[in-house]
């Protein structure tokens, strides 16, 4: 069998039924993702969030290890780094919001622990406005060491992971998908770039479509992982306001830029600036 303790980090997030509330739980149990597979169902019974059936269906969900070991596999020929909850390089930032994801997957060389990070959101479809905008704030961003976040989607996304290139800053895209595809085909350029300048990233395994469910993950990560969130360019009922609100709960600094009161593009921005968050 492949991978060690790897293995069975792998394959905790494969439990069906465990989350990653409850994975922490047992890690903080059971002292490591090994020794959860092999204890028995009494000391299971003893842990906050496992109930009679849980404790049931982990003890009888061993069959996992098959799925991790390919995963493992995956991991290894792709040169791959993974990093878990206890792992120093796991975003620290990130480690104390309590979803957080138990493990990441990533490829780069960018510091996810950088003394500065920004994350950077915004509509898909900006205007001049909200392109000059960005462009600006990036360029004078240039010679500050900060790691720039954001989600590599259309629009303010990949135009903020662009300008970052261009201005010496790495830059981390985090997708939500996993690192054996890239979504949308037409940034693959740019992310193998960003590899070299920065590093992609995302807490789902090989074969994962990105589903819209999956996005939340990938906004709850950009959120988590910034010092200070920067909402471009959005409708009153853009996906960005929802990282943004995201990062608000997690008590970070979260900044708008202003728009006209008759733009649609900018209502969202607005908005929360009138709504003081």
């Amino acid at each position: 069998m492949v991978g060690g303790e790897l293995l069975y980090q792998v394959g905790l997030t494969l439990l069906e039924g465990v989350g990653d509330v409850v994975a922490k739980n047992l890690l903080a149990y059971c002292g490591n993702a090994e020794e959860i597979f092999k204890a028995n169902k009494a000391h299971l019974l003893k842990i906050p969030g496992v109930g009679e059936g849980l404790a049931k269906a982990i003890i009888s969900q061993q069959h996992v290890l098959k799925a991790a070991e390919k995963e493992v596999r995956f991991i290894e020929e792709n040169n791959i780094e993974t990093l878990f909850f206890t792992n120093e390089k796991y975003p620290q930032r990130l480690k104390y919001c309590s979803d957080s994801p138990v493990l990441l997957y990533y490829k780069g060389n960018a510091d996810l622990n950088a003394e500065k990070i920004v994350a950077i959101v915004g509509t898909r479809q900006p205007t001049d406005y909200g392109r000059e905008q960005t462009e600006k704030l990036v360029n004078e961003l240039r010679g500050s060491g900060i790691l720039v976040v954001s989600g590599l989607a259309y629009g303010i996304d990949v135009l903020a992971h662009k300008k970052a290139l261009e201005n010496d800053l790495d830059t981390v895209g985090v997708v939500a998908h996993g690192l054996d595809r890239m979504y949308p085909q037409t940034h693959t350029s740019i992310a193998m770039k960003m590899q070299k300048q920065g590093g992609i990233l995302t807490d789902f395994r090989s074969g994962t479509n990105p589903d819209a469910v999956n996005f939340p993950n990938r906004n709850l990560i950009v959120a988590g992982m910034c010092d200070a969130l920067i909402v471009m360019e959005s409708k009153r009922d853009g996906g960005s306001l929802i990282t943004a609100t995201i990062a608000n709960s997690y008590n970070k600094d979260v900044f708008a830029f202003p728009g006209k009161s008759t733009d649609i593009m900018s209502e969202g921005c607005n908005g929360f600036i009138k709504s003081n968050k």
